[in-house]
């Protein structure tokens, strides 16, 4: 299988919302990225549509196209009748116009091989040679059943889609023409391969090459009533353009893959004999096309643009040769291992569910069950990371635990000031008896808001803020986080009681200590003043006894 649909680099991460969507679960998560597994895929393009990260992009083929183009073979535009829907108020002339101006030799339309399709079904019926007739023109359908159904491929109509019967005509008519199939499918890209149609563009393609030349089709509108066929993209439409013989056969209608897997179940277990089922992928048959849904889905609408654009009558299209618009529907095998029970088991404990009553089955991870989840896992398709209540019980588990033994209390307020959750370590700092006391009370009843208030003004962060808390006679640290996002504010508090007690300690005896050396250092300078005045006063005797001494001596000399 061609490579239709593929990821492109976006922010996929832990969404999941492609695989929920996804009818047969053909995407495979890897690093947190959604791959799809193109062996097992349907190409119903639902993960394409509902992609909120527009992660997965269709192949492009205007490249292909413009190539044809500017070749020397003739190009022929096949425009699926559900052009009447996408491109509205624009006729069918209009848009030939607009392509012949794009550089198509011609323009016709995919009704005209859907005549011919139609045809074929009719003398399946008549036939009575098929106990149930399902439709081959949806080639998402064909591969559901052609993958995960091969005991049903015999009831498939061995008749081959609008579009490819419409680019054999052509060939047929313009044997070195080259065909460009334009609708809403993209996986008529992959029914392509290997076909009489070269290229394949969808309808979102042909706008944007139609933008890029400047070139606006004209909104005209134009009739034929030879044109029933027009019908084929509405849910009932191909059995509205039948003349369906009546030979006993029940007409069904089936659309969007759900309710084409309910059908194949049905028929698979016996329950329905006797019927033509039109069968369809997309929900409201290919108007509901996932090119239409994800741009421009109005299914009312749309089903009233086409229905009034049809006409009463067949296309005059001349008969097939003989064998022509046949094909061979052959299995395409999905290898998947099953896991035993045992290993089923044990891949559940790993998310906890160790009980019947621990699976949910809540699909938050993509899958229907916890089983179907479980055996994805196996397969290496899912990762035992997406389940959400695991991961949510886990973290709840983590967190509670981390606050119920951290010897710091957590107070956890809203923007309002109320308390939202409290810990064990926090209740017995503020002497709260019950976690349910304070919830959903005003701050004020246990701490004073000021701080709080502050954080919320100014935004700025509280770091170890210690004060005195009379009420509680404790000296608390606080620290003060306030989260934008969850608009919530978390206060951290420490016990320093002990700390301040024993700092106050040692100022205490620090200014003790203080003291006493300034009074030792003040008797020491009294004794030694005392010392300096008793040294002073002797030494003055004796200066005066010397100097006495020595006049005397002199005098007596003199004499």
């Amino acid at each position: 299988m061609s490579e239709v649909l593929k990821l492109k680099k976006s922010n996929c991460k832990n969404c999941y919302k492609c695989i929920r969507h996804c009818p047969v679960k053909s995407i495979r998560f890897s690093a947190n990225q959604a791959h799809i597994v193109g062996e097992e895929c349907i190409l119903c393009g639902q993960c394409f549509v509902v992609c909120p990260q527009n992660a997965k992009e269709i192949a492009d083929g205007t490249e292909l196209v413009r190539v044809l183009l500017d070749g020397k073979a003739p190009v022929v535009a096949s425009l699926a009748p559900s052009f009447a829907a996408y491109f509205e108020g624009v006729g069918f002339s209009a848009l030939q116009d607009a392509l012949k101006r794009l550089g198509f030799s011609a323009a016709e339309e995919t009704a005209i091989g859907a005549t011919l399709v139609k045809r074929e079904y009719e003398k399946q019926i008549a036939a009575e040679t098929q106990d149930v007739i399902i439709t081959s023109c949806c080639h998402s359908v064909n591969l559901l059943i052609r993958k995960y159904y091969p005991e049903l491929i015999r009831f498939l109509s061995p008749v081959v889609s609008p579009m490819i019967a419409h680019s054999t005509d052509i060939k047929r008519r313009i044997p070195d023409a080259k065909t460009v199939f334009i609708g809403p499918c993209l996986s008529k890209k992959d029914e392509a391969e290997n076909s009489p149609v070269d290229a394949v563009l969808t309808f979102e393609e042909l706008s944007n090459m139609f933008t890029a030349a400047g070139i606006e089709p004209e909104r005209k509108m134009d009739h034929a009533d030879e044109s029933r066929a027009r019908l084929f993209p509405t849910v009932g439409g191909i059995l509205k353009t039948m003349d369906i013989p009546d030979v006993g056969y029940t007409c069904l209608t089936v659309d969007g893959t759900e309710n084409c897997k309910a059908a194949l179940e049905d028929i698979a277990a016996g329950n329905l004999h006797r019927c033509f089922i039109e069968m369809s992928a997309c929900a409201g048959s290919c108007i509901g096309g996932p090119v239409m849904e994800k741009y421009k889905n109005s299914p009312v609408r749309h089903y009233q643009a086409v229905t009034t654009f049809a006409g009463k009558r067949d296309f005059a299209v001349a008969a097939a040769p003989e064998d022509t618009l046949k094909k061979h529907h052959a299995y395409i095998g999905v290898a998947n291992a099953n896991p035993s029970e045992e290993e089923i088991q044990e891949i559940l404990a790993k998310t906890g569910k160790t009980k019947p009553e621990d699976e949910l089955n809540c699909g938050s991870c993509g899958y229907n069950t916890c089983r179907e989840k479980a055996i994805a896992v196996y397969r290496g398709k899912a990762d035992i990371s997406m389940c959400l209540p695991y991961l949510m019980d886990s973290t709840e588990r983590f967190s509670n635990n981390i606050l119920s033994h951290t010897p710091n209390g957590i107070l956890v307020v809203n923007e309002n000031l109320e308390v939202q959750q409290v810990n064990t370590a926090a209740m017995r700092m503020l002497n709260i008896a019950r976690e349910a006391d304070v919830l959903g009370e005003p701050l004020v009843r246990i701490l004073d808001p000021l701080p709080f208030l502050a954080v919320l003004e100014e935004g700025r962060v509280v770091r170890e803020q210690r004060a005195y808390y009379a009420e509680y006679e404790k000296y608390l640290e606080l620290s003060l986080v306030y989260d934008k996002t969850t608009h919530i504010l978390i206060a951290i508090l420490r016990d320093v009681s002990t700390e301040e007690e024993e700092r106050l300690k040692k100022e205490k005896i620090g200014r003790e200590t203080v003291e006493i050396a300034d009074r030792v250092v003040e008797k020491q300078m009294r004794i030694v003043q005392e010392i300096a005045s008793l040294l002073g006063e002797t030494t003055a005797e004796t200066k005066i006894a010397l100097t006495k001494l020595k006049e005397s001596i002199t005098n007596e000399e003199d004499q």
